[in-house]
């Protein structure tokens, strides 16, 4: 039975894997995974009338979420909370910005302090997804420090009683037959059938039921 009831708000926030978009979307959707999951749950649920709203920014880090924290979450009042980031918190580290990584102990810091903040000041309940790279090899040095960060959100996920998407799982289960070209050109950006990926990731622990 998907965990949502009737009238609930529900909040994504995250990096541009969750914007996909959506800010030059006039319906403010984007054309990532959470217009799919959106739709899928509003068309499985119409009873419940469900306010699923998207607050993704690509690029973003846990210091951006921290900066638009209480516009984009606190203001919002969620009776849900969905948390996607990580990626560039990690990718940084292997570019021309590497100043813009965030180190480890600060990203969990951080993120641990924004969903108590959010947690205390709205009662939100939580969905906590983990980040990814589209990477089979788990020597490479991108995928092994991204499963650090991933662990790291998983033990978050736990510690706050979140459900908890395991998006790295998926793609690898997907990789046991596939290439990562064939869900990504940069092995993050999903094309539609990447996001589709992530999509059922997240619907499968939401308790969707076709």
């Amino acid at each position: 039975m998907v965990v949502f009831e009737r009238g609930q708000k529900i909040v994504f926030i995250g990096d541009s894997i969750t914007d996909a978009g959506r800010r030059t979307d006039p319906l403010g959707n984007g054309v990532g995974y959470f217009n799919l999951v959106r739709s899928f749950l509003i068309g499985r649920y119409p009873e419940l009338g469900l306010d699923i709203v998207n607050r993704g920014i690509g690029g973003n880090t846990v210091r951006h979420l921290k900066e638009r924290w209480q516009d984009d979450v606190i203001a919002e009042n969620p009776d849900w909370l969905s948390v996607k980031i990580g990626i560039n918190d990690v990718w940084r580290t292997f570019g021309a910005n590497a100043h813009e990584a965030v180190p480890i102990d600060e990203f969990e810091a951080t993120y641990r302090e924004l969903l108590t903040e959010a947690v205390e000041k709205t009662g939100t309940r939580l969905i906590i997804a983990e980040p990814y790279v589209i990477e089979p090899d788990t020597s490479d040095p991108f995928r092994a420090k991204m499963d650090q960060y991933g662990q790291v959100v998983r033990k978050i996920a736990a510690d706050f009683g979140a459900i908890n998407v395991r998006t790295q799982e998926a793609f690898d289960v997907a990789l046991q037959s596939t290439t990562p070209a064939d869900w990504a050109e940069d092995k993050i950006h999903p094309n539609t059938p990447g996001h589709a990926i992530i999509a059922i990731a997240f619907l499968r622990e939401l308790g969707f039921d076709l």
